[in-house]
């Protein structure tokens, strides 16, 4: 979800819901006015796919899906995609800039997803949302997102982390180390792992990108 917004710690999720729907409403079709818009897909999410295709058979869904780079790489990969933010404008966008696009692009929340989603989708597609809302909400945003995935699926994770006790005062909040494993406590094993730094100007930005399948026998 987010990339470098302001500081704005300690809000509610209603106050981090209405912060997401009115920065995509005030940007007015600027994506530079977008902080975590980098109008590409995830390089390690593109190299994965490659690996992986979906061959046209298998589902997937894009979490907090912002202006679709990532649901349009899941797509072209060959997975029949579904992509979700809670902002109506960022959905909207995504429409306009794909206007030939296979992917259904709809708006939810993900704390009151559609129940026929649940457990629904063999892959499932997590860029940043993690991170975007305070520690305190991680293990309930990481139940919400494991939802999605049917048993035996694959959960895809993309964070920024922090050692563990480092100070973070976000958004976002990168996840402490240990909890970049949150969903080993969810019915996931970890099948890969990668821990790499994306470079900003002045800076190197801890990244992780992690593959999760979930136990078949989890409901």
């Amino acid at each position: 979800m987010t990339d470098g917004a302001d500081e704005r710690e300690g809000e509610t999720l209603p106050e981090r819901r209405e912060f997401f729907k009115d920065i995509y409403r005030r940007a007015g079709g600027d994506a530079g006015q977008i902080p975590w818009a980098d109008l590409t897909a995830k390089a390690v999410l593109h190299e994965w796919l490659v690996k992986n295709p979906g061959n046209g058979r298998l589902t997937a869904i894009d979490i907090a899906c912002g202006l679709g780079d990532n649901a349009e790489a899941l797509a072209d990969a060959g997975y029949q995609t579904t992509a979700f933010d809670l902002s109506e404008h960022a959905i909207n966008w995504a429409r306009k800039r794909f206007p030939d696009s296979a992917v259904s692009y709809t708006t939810a929340d993900l704390f009151a997803l559609p129940e026929e989603w649940k457990g629904a989708f063999d892959l499932v597609n997590e860029c940043y949302t993690l991170q975007s809302l305070s520690p305190d909400m991680l293990r309930e945003t990481a139940a919400a997102v494991a939802s999605l995935v049917r048993p035996g699926g694959t959960l895809l994770v993309y964070a920024r982390w922090r050692e563990d006790g480092a100070e973070a005062s976000g958004p976002p909040w990168p996840l402490e180390k240990s909890n970049l494993h949150v969903f080993s406590e969810l019915g996931f094993d970890l099948a890969d792992e990668k821990l790499f730094f994306v470079k900003k100007p002045g800076r190197e930005i801890p990244h992780s990108f992690a593959v999760w399948r979930k136990r078949k026998n989890t409901g």
